[in-house]
């Protein structure tokens, strides 16, 4: 990294080094600060490699091409670095997880910052039109209804059939896809997913002779252990066509189809069928807001009284807080379109307000950032692989989301509960333990 010197450091400081005048580095400082809120933590490098940043940063921000301004004209905030992120124009070097830790969020760019954004792009000769947004973006038929079947099952298809081998390759031998367990800390992760599930299973009471619904059962890990552990007869739903593909192969696999049956539907099109127990284990999170009266309404008839449900999901720690993911984010335009993360206490209310009781909360939000984590580190050690799989672009995306989950989890901008409830018979009893101990197994 080249310099026109530093400036003086404090005593026992390293010097932080500033940029050249007049260089790329020296045009672009003002914009990044803008962004962040004050002086970066990182380190910053363009593509003329003038730079500028603490001399002993983590991390490196690497602006590789002029066209990233573009990214930030057109596509103010959050697209647009994460667009120009995608697509290769800025990279990280070092730990990125450092990096966006200590910046968390960006200051959106409002009409104020336009003029010094337009300045800084012609000094740069970074004008132009808008780039064409990267193809790898959710496409779900905006002209159908908001959490209509043929919308969710468009959303759904955009993240989870992006193909099972790269699946396999992210979650490892357990082909879960939702927050492990870590009930000792010296469990490898298949072993914390298989924790989770039987968590669960104690949790709803699991035992021989009942039958169980997975709602969202994705590649059949939660069915496959309720069939094996604890002799329960499991209908797995799911909308993605490869997870189902993938589950029935695994439970034929298992010799299991005599008690695992795998179906690619909706729960709402789960009709005249009772259950003993529901687990939805990551999949509340694609229900929508505007769906969440007939979700838990849905379920509560599909089950009988006296039995459980557990439902697991990503949630908002500030109840005032828009639930819906904003469409122009990473998370809405390239990982879960239309999704939406509800506080738990609306959770509770909600599923209080069809007729369940909620009988325990279990928050897993540190369990989750070190899922991810796991993840993330399976991609970075099989990248090549990776990006053979699904393309650059797409690699690309998946690597920004983890690592910025993992630390959306770490720092509590988001958290995950599992909620456990019962339908109580008319009488009020409830078929429930009399002691927490007594379903946590």
């Amino acid at each position: 990294m080249s310099t026109a010197g530093t400036v003086r450091a404090q005593a026992g400081a390293p010097a932080t080094p500033q940029p050249p005048p007049g260089s790329a580095a020296a045009r672009l400082k003002p914009l990044v600060e803008a962004l962040i809120g004050g002086q970066p933590s990182f380190a910053v490098r363009a593509w003329d490699g003038t730079g500028f940043g603490p001399a002993n940063a983590k991390a490196t921000l690497v602006v590789k091409r002029r066209r990233a301004l573009r990214w930030l004209l057109w596509s103010p905030g959050e697209l647009g670095v994460a667009r120009a992120y995608v697509v290769g124009d800025l990279d990280v070097e070092g730990d990125a997880e450092a990096l966006l830790a200590a910046h968390t969020e960006l200051h959106p760019v409002g009409l104020r910052d336009l003029p010094s954004l337009l300045g800084t792009a012609v000094r740069l000769g970074a004008l132009g039109p808008p780039p064409r947004p990267p193809v790898e973006e959710a496409r779900v038929p905006r002209a159908a209804r908001l959490h209509s079947l043929r919308r969710d099952a468009a959303a759904i298809s955009h993240h989870y059939d992006v193909g099972n081998d790269f699946y396999r390759l992210l979650l490892g031998p357990a082909m879960t896809y939702s927050c492990a367990y870590f009930a000792r800390d010296d469990l490898s992760l298949a072993e914390a997913q298989e924790a989770k599930h039987r968590l669960v299973g104690s949790k709803l009471g699991l035992r021989p002779g009942m039958r169980l619904l997975d709602v969202g059962c994705g590649w059949g890990s939660m069915a496959l252990t309720s069939a094996s552990r604890f002799g329960v007869e499991v209908v797995g739903i799911t909308l993605s066509a490869e997870q189902a593909t993938e589950a029935r192969r695994r439970v034929r696999s298992a010799g299991l189809e005599d008690r695992v049956e795998i179906r690619q539907c909706d729960y709402r099109e789960l009709a005249g069928e009772c259950f003993d127990a529901v687990s939805s284990i990551g999949m509340f999170e694609h229900v929508g807001q505007e769906q969440t009266d007939a979700y838990f309404g849905t379920l509560l008839g599909l089950v009988r009284p006296g039995g459980r449900l557990l439902n697991h999901a990503i949630s908002r720690p500030d109840p005032a807080s828009d639930a819906r993911v904003e469409p122009r984010s990473l998370m809405g335009r390239y990982i879960f379109p239309d999704a939406a993360l509800l506080e738990v206490g609306h959770t509770i209310s909600a599923m209080a307000a069809h007729g369940w009781e909620v009988r325990d909360v279990h928050s897993l939000r540190e369990h989750y950032a070190r899922t991810l984590r796991r993840w993330s580190a399976h991609l970075d050690e099989q990248w090549d692989r990776a990006v053979d799989l699904v393309g650059e672009r797409r690699a690309r995306i998946w690597r920004l989301y983890l690592i910025a989950s993992a630390v959306g989890f770490q720092v509590g901008r988001t958290s995950v509960h599992q909620v456990l409830a019962v339908r109580s018979h008319a009488d009020g009893t409830s078929d429930m333990p009399a002691t927490r101990a007594g379903f946590l197994g």
